[in-house]
Formats: C-alpha cells, sequence, structure tokens
C-alpha cells in the first residue's frame, strides 16, 4: 500500500511492539515505555483494522500481561513496566484508572471477534468476570451508573468526576462485546438499564427520575452530552470522545447523533488544526473550575487553556471521531478528518506528538506517541477497508 501516511502510522506500531505488548511511544521518556491498558487496547484495535498479523502478535502479549497482573480485587493496571525478573505494575497515580477495566474487556472480546475464537474470550472469562464485578460494585448506589473519583480515566488531568460520561459508555461497550460470546439476558438487560440512565441524565428534556435533578433542571443543554455530574453538580464541556462514543454506540436518537456529529465538524473546522479538541471550551484562570484542574497534577502542571486535556487536540480522540462519522456514513468529512489527523501527525517529520495547541497548533507532550499512529490507521482502514468493531 503505497500511502506514506498510513505507512508511517504502521512503521511506529512495528516500533512500539515487544514481547509483552505495545508501548505508550518509542521516545525514551520513562513513563511511556510501559505496557498500558487503554494505550495498548486502541493500539492494539488499529492492528486488528490493519490485518498485520505480527502487530495482531502484539495486542495479544498486550492483553496477556495486563491478564497476568489482574489485582486480586479484580482492577486493571494503568499500566506495567516488564521487567527481566518482576513487573513493575501500577493501578494509577493519584487516582486508579476506571477506564484501564473496561478498555480490557473490550480489547479481550474485539481480539475474540476478529480470529474468531470464543476459546479466547473463554480463556480470559474469570478476569472479565471479575472486571464486570468490580464494574457493579464502583456504581456504590446500584443505581446503574460507576461512579469516577477525579483523575480516574485517560484525562487524568483534568476535571471530569462523579458520574463521567466516557466512563459509562465505555462500560457500555465492554458488556456488548462480551455478549456478543454470552448471550445473555441478564447482561442485555444491564445494557439496557446503564443506556437509560446515560439518557435520562445526560440528554436534553428526558423523562425519567433523574440523579440530581435540581442539578439538572439548571443545566443549559447543548446539542451533545455534558461530559460529567457529580453531587457538586454538572461539568458541561463538550468531550469530544465520549461523544464520539455514544454515536458508535447508537446512543440517543438519530437526530441528537447527527446533531453532535454537526457540532463536532463545526468546533473542528473552527481550529487552525482542523481538529475537534477533546474538551471544549477550554477553562481560564478566572474561572469557576480552575483551582480543581490546577491541583490535580502530579507532577508538573499541563492544562494550559487550550493545551492538553483542557481544549488541546488529539489525533487519538480525532480517530474515535472519524470511526462515528465513518459509522454513520458520512465518509466525506470523515475523510476531511483523516487528512487533518495525517498533517499533525506528520509534523516535524513524522513525529507523532501527543496532542497540540488548539490556537497556535503546536506539538505538545510526548513524540512517536502510538495511539496517534494508532488513530490514522483506524480511520484509514474503516473508509478504506470498510472494517468494523464488534459494537
Amino acid at each position: 500500500m503505497n500511502n506514506i501516511n498510513y505507512n508511517k502510522a504502521i512503521q511506529l506500531l512495528q516500533e512500539v511492539s515487544t514481547d509483552a505488548g505495545f508501548l505508550a511511544s518509542a521516545e525514551n521518556t520513562s513513563n511511556y515505555q510501559r505496557v498500558w491498558a487503554r494505550d495498548g487496547v486502541i493500539c492494539g484495535l488499529a492492528a486488528l483494522a490493519s490485518g498485520d498479523e505480527k502487530l495482531i502478535d502484539t495486542f495479544k502479549n498486550t492483553l496477556e500481561t495486563l491478564a497476568n497482573n489482574q489485582h486480586d480485587l479484580g482492577t486493571i493496571p494503568s499500566n506495567v513496566l516488564v521487567l527481566e525478573n518482576k513487573n513493575d505494575v501500577s493501578y494509577g497515580g493519584l487516582a486508579g484508572r476506571v477506564d484501564a477495566v473496561t478498555w480490557f474487556i473490550i480489547g479481550v472480546c474485539q481480539y475474540g471477534y476478529y480470529k474468531k475464537d470464543h476459546q479466547f474470550v473463554q480463556k480470559y472469562k474469570p478476569q472479565l468476570e471479575k472486571c464486570f464485578q468490580l464494574l457493579n460494585t464502583w456504581e456504590f448506589n446500584n443505581k446503574h451508573l460507576v461512579y469516577v473519583p477525579l483523575s480516574g480515566n485517560w484525562a487524568d488531568e483534568y476535571i471530569t468526576d462523579g458520574y463521567v460520561l466516557y466512563d459509562q459508555l465505555l462500560r457500555i461497550w465492554a458488556l456488548k462485546s462480551y455478549n456478543f460470546f454470552e448471550k445473555s439476558d441478564a447482561i442485555s438487560h444491564k445494557i439496557s438499564q446503564i443506556t437509560s440512565q446515560i439518557e435520562i441524565n445526560f440528554m436534553p428534556k428526558s423523562v425519567g427520575e433523574k440523579y440530581h435533578e435540581r442539578a439538572y433542571n439548571e443545566v443549559v443543554f447543548e446539542n451533545y452530552m455534558p461530559c460529567s455530574f457529580s453531587p457538586s453538580g454538572y461539568k458541561t464541556q463538550f468531550d469530544a470522545f465520549a461523544n464520539s462514543l455514544a454515536v458508535l454506540l447508537n446512543i440517543g436518537s438519530s437526530s441528537f447523533q447527527n446533531a453532535i456529529l454537526t457540532t463536532a465538524l463545526d468546533l473542528a473546522s473552527s481550529t487552525k488544526l482542523g481538529l475537534v479538541p477533546a474538551f471544549w471550551p477550554p477553562i481560564f484562570e478566572n474561572e469557576e473550575h480552575w483551582n480543581l484542574l490546577k491541583n490535580n497534577c502530579k507532577y508538573e502542571f499541563r492544562n494550559y487553556p487550550n493545551e492538553f486535556h483542557n481544549g488541546g487536540s488529539w489525533s487519538m480522540v480525532n480517530g474515535f471521531f472519524g470511526l462515528a462519522l465513518v459509522s454513520k456514513s458520512q465518509t466525506k468529512s470523515a475523510e476531511l478528518i483523516l487528512e487533518k489527523i495525517n498533517e499533525a501527525n506528520a509534523l516535524e517529520d513524522f513525529s507523532f506528538y501527543e496532542n497540540f495547541n488548539t490556537v497556535s497548533a503546536k506539538p505538545n507532550g510526548v513524540a512517536y506517541c502510538a495511539w496517534s499512529a494508532a488513530a490514522a490507521v483506524l480511520v484509514h482502514q474503516s473508509i478504506t477497508t470498510d472494517f468494523k468493531f464488534l459494537v
């Protein structure tokens, strides 16, 4: 395939492939020279889309590393440094990572689906069942939405906490993926219950008992779902990752899903990069949530306005936005997003930066970031080969 952008993306995924799984980056930055749950599974999904058997083997190794280091309580590692004699396992920094659990489930099931290998899923059934039980426990109030701590997912230095939309949607995807193999009425019912609670609590003019009626009634809803709510109220930024997942999973009416895509496309077209920011609008120093944002970092502050999670643009996030567009047959728009992903990834001789300042378009974060490459592969293959995941 003579496509330099695609080939460079595949080449980077090959560079970060190890016997233990995908590393987060080819750059020699210590925390990224590890097998991460969410990064590894997203790279693994790209491996499946590519059809490259060596990359698919690396995906299998990623899942094995995560499974072998599952905590007794069911927690999946945030990341693992594979050492000669003993693995150095992290289950999170300032807080645990809820999405490590759901991405692991999704990864095992997507691999089994692609390989038509039901036995692969059966092999990991004990680990998967532990994961689902843990997610049930994390509801705390048994009302079908998991409660996520601040710093509890990929946006680990951002302001989302409590009932975070992204994590509810990943749980639905995990349950749907697993139920392809299990064919369980109980799981189908759970999916319906979670979906109903998302629609009741995150969508405008919804019917049903709200978790937080007073806070819900104070929200001015836009043409998308807010990023999270908690006992302190709603946080209403547009979360591009979560809303893309909502479209992929067919949450809400067709008209509402189309409104989400239109909102994201309009936002992307207004930026210098042509990419949709991860969260929008940014939080500024004089605003309510600035102190929450400022203090939520373990090492150094990175969430300046229009950067990192605070309004920065990520190729990885735009990869899932591209998949959402393809799922609704908006192919021309998906092709445009892929073009913009490729342009961003190609900066500084294909440095595949982690994210970019949305206003200046200057790169931020780590270079040679594996899931930036994965984004290009996912959208490219979805457009050119009609590759589809189990959803």
